[in-house]
């Protein structure tokens, strides 16, 4: 049930032409994604991700295969506070590697203390994502988000802007970049490149895939016993026709916006869940307005990505802006087919969005169903995942803890 008429993704997947300098850079990231950074292509790299049997292959773009050097180099600026302004933070201040590249906020805080409109994006299996924003259609490479972050100015988050000589001259000092950008880029120029930072962070990203899960074990690797009779049951109700839930949150990747090697198409899916309706127009808060904000189209007002269920019972709290506090509280709403808000700026009965995804019917459960899709869901975290060194901070203490 793609928000995406078919015209509307050929001229989605266009993208401009790159354009000269850093802050057209951006611009063009944030409206586009893709082109800047070259063809979307299926590559191997050579990075071994340690999948299961039976578990897709990530698609990898060409002109940026991944490889152990890269992920190596991206790992260190992923954690590295260098890579903001005023030297407070770090990509990894907004994604913790214990709660699965989330930050348990409701809201993200830039390194200025400037608090977002949305919550931190998980970034478990990003390598699998179609789409890496809540609601933009248009960002599809990681190369180019990255710019974002690093230099967007609206709202601050790494606080960059204007800096990028600060930048390069931090990193180029260090004797461990040095070696580093080398071994990741060999034959490439002695000067620390922007574009370099982006290709290594986004090889970094790619490398977290989570696929070791009781579920995963269960269900790719063959261990009968992974899975207790309660998450077994849960299984069943979350892939029903009566709650649902895997018309939104399907696949390997638990979510409907992914893409991988052999898949035919990268699917694009934005829902309206039924989270807001206020004054009964179907209108969503303030600056969260969905796909509405790329297309223009009312009936794409409040329409979101929905993303990967895996690890859910780390990453809360949950929607785009953090208002559901606990698991439950996104039982109760999609059972109750929307939410309901009596008062305040935003009150309005979500289940009678004008726009809401058929999907958002509701259901009932006994007390015991809902303890089984809580078993299930609760299947789905990776605790290995959540410790791999792999991902973890490589800055020694003494560093600052970069």
């Amino acid at each position: 049930m793609s928000r995406l008429s078919p015209r509307r993704r050929r001229l989605a997947a266009r993208g401009p032409v790159a354009a000269a300098g850093l802050v057209a850079a951006v611009a063009i990231a944030a409206c586009a994604g893709d082109e800047a950074f070259g063809p979307r292509a299926t590559t191997t790299g050579t990075y071994d991700f340690r999948l299961p049997p039976g578990f897709p292959l990530p698609r990898i773009a060409a002109d940026n295969p991944i490889t152990p050097e890269k992920v190596e180099l991206g790992r260190h600026l992923f954690y590295d506070t260098r890579l903001s302004g005023n030297g407070t933070a770090s990509c990894a201040s907004c994604h913790r590697q214990d709660r699965a590249f989330t930050d348990g906020r409701a809201q993200a805080i830039g390194s200025t203390g400037e608090r977002h409109p949305r919550g931190s994006m998980m970034l478990a299996n990003m390598a699998y994502t179609s789409v890496l924003n809540w609601a933009n259609p248009n960002m599809r490479r990681l190369e180019a988000q990255a710019l974002i972050p690093l230099f967007g100015e609206h709202p601050v988050e790494l606080g960059l802007a204007g800096l990028e000589d600060t930048l390069i001259a931090r990193l180029e000092r260090d004797t461990l970049y040095q070696r580093l950008f080398r071994a990741a880029f060999p034959g490439g120029p002695p000067a620390v490149r922007v574009q370099d930072i982006t290709r290594a962070l986004a090889s970094f990203q790619q490398a977290l895939v989570s696929a070791d899960s009781p579920y995963d074990r269960y269900k790719y690797r063959g261990d009968r016993t992974a899975l207790d009779a309660s998450a077994r049951r849960g299984e069943a109700l979350f892939f029903s026709e009566r709650l649902e839930c895997f018309h939104c949150h399907g696949g390997p990747t638990f979510s409907a916006s992914s893409d991988w090697q052999g898949k035919s198409f990268a699917e694009q899916e934005f829902f309206n869940n039924g989270l807001y309706n206020i004054g009964g127009t179907g209108r969503y808060p303030e600056p969260n307005v969905g796909l509405y904000e790329f297309t223009g189209r009312p009936e794409d007002m409040g329409a979101f990505k929905a993303p990967s269920l895996r690890n859910v019972m780390v990453t809360a709290p949950y929607m785009h802006d953090g208002s559901l506090a606990t698991i439950d509280d996104v039982i109760d709403h999609y059972a109750a087919g929307g939410r309901l808000l009596t008062s305040g700026p935003n009150a309005g009965d979500g289940r009678a969005n004008p726009n809401k995804s058929g999907f958002v019917a509701g259901f009932t459960l006994t007390a015991q169903e809902r303890q089984d899709l809580k078993a299930f869901l609760t299947s789905l975290t990776d605790s290995t995942f959540l410790r791999d060194p792999r991902f973890a901070n490589p800055w020694p203490a003494r560093a600052g803890a970069r």
